[in-house]
C-alpha cells in the first residue's frame, strides 16, 4: 500500500512538472523584461525552459534582450515563441516565423516589429504597410 501511494505521488509530481507552452493571460501577464502588463493579443513572446519556468514578454524588442541576457542559457530552453500578429493570441515558433519590420507598427515597446506563422501572410501586410522581412538570425543579431 506504501509503495502505492508513493509511486501516485510519484506519478503526479512529474506531471506537474510540465515544460509545455501556455496561453498568454492578456491583461493578466506581465512582461518580465519591462514589467508592462501584456493588453494587446497581436503582441506577445513566451520562452519555456526544458525544466518548465515560463517567462512572458510583451514585445520582440524584450525577447530579444532577455535572449542577449544571459539570464538563461540557450541550451535549457525547450520553446521560444512569438505571438503571430495575424492570428492574435496564437503562439508560433519564434525561431521559424517571419518578421516585419515597419514603421506603421506601433508595438508596445517599439520595436515595430511584427511575427507571422508564414510568409504568404506576411508578403500581404508587407506590399500594404511596407517595412523590411526579418529572420529570426537577423533579430538575434540586430539586438545585439
Amino acid at each position: 500500500m506504501k509503495t502505492q501511494i508513493l509511486t501516485l505521488f510519484s506519478v503526479i509530481f512529474l506531471l506537474s512538472c510540465s515544460a509545455d507552452p501556455r496561453a498568454i493571460n492578456y491583461g493578466e501577464d506581465v512582461c518580465h523584461h519591462c514589467k508592462m502588463k501584456l493588453m494587446d493579443p497581436q503582441y506577445g513572446a513566451e520562452v519555456v525552459t526544458q525544466k518548465g519556468k515560463i517567462f512572458i514578454f510583451d514585445d520582440v524588442n524584450c525577447l530579444m534582450t532577455f535572449m542577449e541576457s544571459g539570464e538563461v542559457g540557450s541550451t535549457v530552453l525547450k520553446h521560444i515563441l512569438i505571438t503571430d500578429y495575424n492570428q492574435g493570441e496564437t503562439l508560433t515558433d519564434a525561431t521559424t516565423a517571419f518578421y516585419l519590420k515597419s514603421e506603421k507598427f506601433k508595438t508596445p515597446m517599439a520595436s515595430n516589429i511584427v511575427a507571422f506563422s508564414d510568409y504568404e501572410t506576411l508578403k500581404k501586410y508587407k506590399k500594404d504597410h511596407g517595412g523590411v522581412y526579418m529572420a529570426w538570425g537577423e533579430l538575434l543579431t540586430q539586438f545585439k
